[in-house]
């Protein structure tokens, strides 16, 4: 069995049972990420010699489109993770990636992203936080992140800051759970779809961190975000996006398969039925194949990778909207009235185009990655 059936049965034993609780209470999958630390799951990209998996982009792919065919939130949650640990595994001191590789290793801890902000929107990298250098190796931070992901949850969060020794750069830090003035206001979070992940604000009050914390070299941010955060985080989402997809799928075959009329046929019969069931096959399939390629092509460090994880998330978004459009109408009335997983699957799929950065973001970098001009 390879690693991405491996995961899939994992998923299934463990995240598919409570992704119904998770969409209809709007709570943390938090048993499923119980047992993806306890599977070791959150140390996949840590490298063997420090305790970890030592996998790729590519079994980071795979592993998020697991757990997606089973639950779209678990594998959005657990994406960021991924993304986070990368950052701090590719960027931090040896001080600060010791700290957080042993608590992930040896306690089962994840991390979250926390980078977007009212102001700025899915501009996240345009951060409008202040903070203070106390002259003391500490700084102190005020403001409000918008969209926190796995808020309460996760023990680590990174944010992004404008950096307090270079005018117009960025700075990446990691902010612990325990900080003293964090706070989450999770009563703002009414998503209508993805509603586990509790993308609520976390408020910075007066919060004083060490300079071990900073991530980087002064103002390095923006290159971290476009060369390790931008990546992973890009492929993960479409890797969420192809299995919902897939998902979606699957589902939709089997209603369709067990609608029964009284004469003994099935929707699956119907010509116009058939026709959608394979239109959204073929997304999935679609979607599947230019995810796995862009991930391959992430690890090959192919010249045009970049261009292939872009292409392979607005592909993904806009195959799984297209899809739960189909999967609804064959539906039908039963599904408008919450009799199927598909009404909340169509939920959950219309959040990937307003995901940082946003469909029309993307659209636009695409553009620019395939004519050889700067993103930004």
């Amino acid at each position: 069995m390879n690693f991405y059936e491996q995961a899939k049965q994992f998923a299934k034993e463990h995240i598919e049972p409570f992704n119904r609780m998770t969409d209809e209470e709007g709570k943390f999958p938090a048993e499923s990420f119980k047992a993806m630390g306890e599977a070791g799951y959150f140390k996949l990209l840590i490298p063997e010699e420090l305790g970890g998996l030592g996998k790729t982009a590519v079994e980071h792919q795979q592993a998020v489109l697991a757990f997606a065919e089973s639950n779209p939130t678990a594998g959005l949650c657990y994406m960021m993770h991924n993304v986070a640990l990368m950052t701090v595994l590719t960027n931090g001191n040896d001080e600060l990636k010791k700290k957080v590789v042993d608590d992930i290793v040896n306690n089962n801890k994840f991390m979250a992203l926390a980078y977007s902000e009212f102001g700025t929107g899915t501009h996240f990298y345009i951060p409008e936080v202040k903070v203070t250098n106390n002259n003391d190796g500490t700084y102190t931070f005020n403001g409000v992140k918008s969209m926190v992901t796995s808020a309460l949850n996760a023990s680590y969060y990174l944010i992004l800051t404008p950096a307090t020794e270079k005018e117009g750069a960025i700075n990446n830090w990691l902010v612990p759970l325990e900080s003293e003035g964090l706070e989450f206001k999770t009563e703002h979070w009414k998503g209508i779809g993805m509603k586990g992940n509790v993308s609520c604000p976390m408020q910075l009050n007066d919060v004083k961190l060490d300079e071990v914390n900073k991530i980087g070299e002064e103002g390095s941010g923006q290159d971290q975000v476009f060369n390790v955060v931008a990546p992973y985080f890009i492929l993960g989402l479409a890797s969420v996006y192809t299995g919902l997809n897939l998902r979606l799928s699957s589902v939709t075959n089997h209603y369709a398969l067990n609608r029964k009329y009284p004469d003994g046929r099935n929707l699956a019969n119907i010509e116009t039925v058939q026709i959608h069931l394979a239109t959204i096959y073929k997304n999935a399939m679609s979607s599947k194949a230019l995810t796995e390629l862009a991930a391959r092509s992430l690890v090959d460090g192919e010249a045009d990778a970049v261009a292939k994880i872009i292409a392979a998330r607005i592909a993904a978004i806009d195959n799984a909207i297209s899809s739960s459009t189909l999967a609804m109408r064959v539906g039908g009335g039963k599904t408008y009235n919450k009799a199927s997983e598909i009404e909340r699957l169509m939920r959950d799929a219309y959040a990937g185009q307003i995901m940082a950065p946003s469909l029309d973001v993307l659209n636009v970098w695409l553009g620019k990655a395939i004519t050889g001009q700067p993103l930004l």
